[in-house]
């Protein structure tokens, strides 16, 4: 769930139980937490991506929700406020640590994933029409794959080391080599052909990323 989402409950045909954790932002001011805690991209994944908890990571995650039942309602001091702090943040820490064992566990899934990112690449860059379309966003590269922008960027941080806008750029890098090689499109035709507004743009890019302009990486074919 996230900050803001409404929540209701419904008509249950069995027994269920389970544990929440609700943090008025006020809490969290003056610790680190409070700015650290946008730092953990799972608060915007949606809800068919939850971390999917092994019995073992499940003890470890009551076992903390526990600790923070138990202070609550029974030792409420002068240490209390820094040691919840502690054990939420632990909770997150732990998330972050079981999301990044998910990603490793679910890679034949996941593999398939990076298949189809290519391919909606691909032919996002084909397409004549770059210029009228601009450069492709995250949240369009998700929106094209069914998952959150801040899921796949984390899924593919996990898979490549790159997140899904460095992603983006390096398949840009690969495409824009591929027409600057084969000599049939001026640069800025290409730099277009891509999304980019300008030819100023494109060339900035391109030597950010390969340390040649576009103009010298033609010539080196020659």
């Amino acid at each position: 769930m996230a900050p803001h989402q409404l929540i209701a409950e419904g008509e249950s045909n069995g027994d269920c139980a389970g544990s929440t954790l609700l943090i008025h932002p006020d809490f969290l001011k003056g610790y680190s937490l409070a700015g650290n805690i946008k730092q953990y991209g799972f608060f915007s994944y949606a809800a068919n991506e939850a971390l999917a908890l092994t019995k073992k990571e499940q003890d470890i995650i009551l076992g903390v929700f526990s600790h923070i039942e138990d202070e609550l309602n029974q030792r409420l001091d002068q240490f209390s406020h820094d040691v919840i702090i502690s054990q939420i943040e632990l909770l997150l820490n732990y998330s972050n640590r079981f999301y990044s064992r998910q990603f490793l566990t679910q890679k034949v899934m996941h593999h398939d994933l990076l298949t189809k990112i290519d391919a909606v690449l691909d032919t996002y860059f084909n397409n004549a029409d770059g210029l009228n379309k601009g450069l492709p966003t995250v949240q369009l590269l998700a929106s094209e794959l069914h998952v959150s922008s801040g899921y796949l960027s984390d899924l593919l941080r996990n898979l490549t080391g790159l997140n899904a806008q460095q992603h983006i750029h390096q398949k840009l890098i690969d495409k824009a080599k591929e027409y600057l090689g084969s000599g049939q499109l001026t640069i800025a035709e290409v730099a277009y052909q891509l999304g980019f507004g300008t030819p100023q743009s494109f060339s900035k890019l391109f030597k950010q990323k390969t340390s040649f302009t576009p103009q010298s990486f033609r010539q080196s074919f020659n």
